[in-house]
């Protein structure tokens, strides 16, 4: 009889620490306010209370108590620390970090995490680039041999530099690496006092808009999909998946909440965040360069098995099983909530060389706000009469011939056949296109003065 009624009672006490448990629910959750791609999970779902709005508040869940920490890092590296460390259980980072969590967690005897939603992806690389000051002579990565590069160890940027130094057949023993955090690489970049810069997105465009910058290699050249995404760690996603499938949720609703207006988004998201609106207009407008989507595609599974590759020969990264980590049964019920098709979005890949075709470029105009224009010829000339009018303008966009990117205007070089013109983002491509068709490249106000003359 006293063993059944202890047994009774210690069920009882299990019964209720589940229960206590189930009223105070821990989310920390790692993000980076001054990384583009990963604002969908974090700067906007914070600021928009997007994960409050989707929490469970029923059944188990019916008396929880949650308390949400958000926890702001200047790259992905922190965030695993952190999550490693039992004091986040959420981390928002880009492709290289990702598998480095991957990997970490799983080199531990018990402890692991999830790779479980993307946020944002751009299929050519673009987002990642490598940045030399305006008044440097290097306009080539080849160019870099020998010089000093800063670069933020462990982000998405250091995993770009070192497949380019792979891909150019220069030997890590013939440049200087230095560990720099994107704030001071910037700062360095300005005053002159490093050769080259390499940083995830958005630094290279701030750069550039600032006029501190130049980009000299841009993610694209890498020839790999350049992508962010969401990890969980596993007792999270086993104890509550309903709070996992929530938070997917509400990452969808922000991606929602960009692509219904992204002039607001990009004026919200300066106010939040300190980087310009024009820089966040270049990421989040129709036509730029990230595509918001969570889906887990098979060329991402494939991307970051290449990558685990590249990190694996220049850092001796532990071994990442792909099939463990990546689990999509989150993201699909998430979905499945919200009414939406997953095999059918999953399938669809936004090219920027194929879908940006038909798009022309654009003017901010400081008073009367974004002017669309049906070719370059046009725009150059209204830019050249604004110009003249000493009317004041945000920022121009172009989009490269090559590639499809979106381009800061005064960035671009510009090739003039005629009365039409072609904008490039690297000066190789427009002087190679230049010497086909008989003409030199030319920068942003020359442009303008031929469109005009």
């Amino acid at each position: 009889m006293r063993k059944t009624a202890l047994i009774a009672s210690l069920a009882a006490t299990v019964s209720l620490a589940g229960v206590l448990e189930a009223k105070t629910i821990k989310i920390g959750i790692g993000h980076q306010s001054m990384c583009t791609d990963t604002y969908t999970a974090g700067i906007i779902v914070k600021e928009l209370k997007l994960l409050e709005k989707h929490l469970p508040k029923t059944g188990k869940y019916k008396d929880a108590d949650y308390q949400i920490k958000w926890a702001d890092y200047s790259s992905g590296g922190p965030i695993t620390n952190q999550m490693m460390a039992s004091k986040l259980n959420i981390g928002v980072m880009g492709d290289y970090p990702l598998i480095v969590n991957g990997a970490k967690f799983q080199a531990t005897k018990s402890l692991r995490t999830y790779y479980v939603a993307g946020t944002g992806y751009n299929l050519k690389g673009s987002g990642n680039a490598v940045v030399v000051p305006v008044a440097s002579k290097i306009h080539k990565f080849s160019e870099l041999k020998g010089k000093a590069i800063s670069v933020p160890v462990g982000s998405a940027a250091w995993g770009m530099t070192l497949k380019a130094l792979q891909d150019a057949g220069i030997k890590s023993s013939e440049v200087t690496i230095k560990n720099q955090s994107p704030a001071v690489g910037a700062a360095n970049i300005a005053k002159g006092k490093i050769d080259a810069h390499a940083d995830f997105c958005p630094w290279s465009e701030l750069m550039e808009f600032r006029g501190t910058g130049r980009k000299i290699f841009d993610g694209s050249e890498a020839g790999i999909p350049y992508l962010h995404g969401v990890v969980v760690r596993k007792k999270l996603a086993d104890e509550y998946p309903e709070v996992v499938v929530a938070f997917l949720k509400a990452v969808i609703d922000a991606g929602n909440w960009v692509l219904a207006d992204p002039i607001r988004a990009a004026e919200s998201l300066e106010k939040w965040t300190g980087i310009e609106k024009e820089v966040q207009y270049l990421y989040f407008s129709k036509g730029g360069h990230l595509t918001l989507e969570p889906t887990i595609k098979a060329k991402w599974i494939e991307a970051l098995k290449f990558d685990h590759g590249v990190l694996a020969r220049e850092k001796q990264i532990p071994p990442l099983d792909l099939k463990e980590w990546i689990q999509d049964q989150y993201i699909r019920k998430a979905f499945s909530e919200m009414a939406m098709d997953y095999d059918k979005q999953v399938g669809i890949i936004h090219d920027p060389q194929k879908a940006h075709a038909g798009l022309g470029p654009e003017v901010w105009h400081a008073k009367e706000g974004i002017k669309n224009y049906k070719d370059l010829a046009s725009y150059l000339k209204a830019v050249g009469k604004f110009q003249a009018n000493a009317q004041k303008l945000n920022a121009t966009y172009v989009y490269d011939d090559v590639t499809g990117l979106k381009l800061f205007g005064k960035m671009a070089y510009y090739v003039k056949t005629k009365d039409a013109y072609k904008a490039f983002l690297r000066k190789q491509d427009a002087e190679s296109y230049a010497k086909k068709v008989g003409s030199v490249p030319i920068d942003f106000e020359k442009a303008i003065l031929a469109s005009t003359s």
